[in-house]
């Protein structure tokens, strides 16, 4: 029989693409929503594979609902993508944000102690738990330094897998992944954001690029790249927690000039700093050294942040050109 994974916030990024990469694989994919019935699925629709994939309505908040779906699934797998994912925003909402991924982790790992299932468990972990690494690539022993809500969110949910692991031998492990980005990005992230005013202004749009500290640094790196990871951590013989990312640094400016040079435009003509975008904390250097990653996984990051920004560009061009700006 074919394996089943349960996938929650299968309707985001991540998702959709971990959704087709199982589906390739062989598995029956299950994934949940708040509302199954009224949410769209649009990613799932874009890769096409919304037809291939169940729904289930499920309030990751709601240890009775968590508990009601695990039942009736019974997964092999369950990976847990769920929760506001926004860093900026969780600045303006820090309480869903820590609810959504502290109690809804939470709930996942009880539920699984509860029913006694062999389930493996992937928590999506974030390289924000880090903080500012400076000059120190961060791996699986750095120290978490958060600055903003969410990633006070992310840390305590990576310490709640450790313990449920460690104090009742659960298979459960954590992805500390640094960016990473593709066309499915909502346009309120920066790099889907800084793509999409370039796409529009090559095309004879006006407008500025208005943007917060583009001095800041990180690792950026190809998503579709990165849910083959996820779901090699599940394939080991014993679980454990893994830095996931290319291991190169670039500054947003490096990426913004990188955008309007693949659409033969000058960045500096175009953007305009808004003091109003800057958040109350910022990361100013994220590094990374994902070599347990290739050591243990087999796996490496083949797309760096110029290939990303070249490939979200082309896709947002041909999303133009055929009317469809999305």
């Amino acid at each position: 029989m074919a394996k089943k994974a349960l996938v929650c916030g299968i309707s985001g990024q991540d998702g959709a693409f971990l959704a087709k990469f199982l589906l390739e694989k062989g598995y029956e994919v299950f994934g949940t929503s708040r509302d199954a019935q009224m949410t769209t699925f649009s990613n799932l629709a874009r890769l096409g594979i919304r037809d291939s994939v169940r729904f289930e309505s499920m309030a990751i908040n709601d240890f009775r609902s968590v508990l009601q779906v695990m039942t009736k699934v019974q997964p092999d797998e369950v990976y847990n993508l769920s929760g506001q994912s926004s860093v900026g925003l969780s600045f303006e909402q820090p309480v869903e944000t820590l609810e959504s991924i502290t109690i809804g982790t939470l709930n996942i790992l009880e539920v699984l102690r509860f029913l006694n299932l062999p389930v493996r468990f992937y928590n999506a972990g974030s390289s924000e738990c880090f903080g500012d690494t400076g000059n120190h690539p961060a791996d699986e022993t750095t120290p978490f330094s958060p600055r903003s809500p969410y990633a006070v969110a992310k840390a305590a949910a990576f310490w709640e897998v450790a313990n449920y692991r460690e104090a009742y031998g659960l298979f459960a492990c954590s992805g500390l992944l640094f960016n990473h980005e593709s066309p499915l990005r909502p346009e309120r992230f920066v790099t889907r954001k800084i793509v999409s005013a370039a796409c529009r202004i090559a095309k004879g749009s006006s407008e500025k690029l208005h943007l917060g500290n583009i001095s800041i640094s990180r690792d950026w790196g190809w998503a579709p790249e990165y849910v083959e990871a996820m779901w090699l951590m599940l394939q080991q013989e014993n679980p454990s927690d893994f830095v996931i990312a290319t291991g190169e640094t670039n500054s947003l400016s490096d990426f913004v000039a990188e955008a309007f040079r693949s659409v033969g435009l000058v960045a500096q003509d175009h953007v305009e700093t808004d003091p109003t975008l800057l958040r109350p904390s910022e990361i100013l250097f994220g590094r990374s050294n994902p070599d347990k990653a290739w050591q243990v996984l087999g796996w490496k990051a083949n797309k760096k942040m110029k290939d990303v920004v070249r490939m979200m560009v082309a896709a947002e061009l041909a999303g133009i050109t055929e009317g469809n700006p999305r």
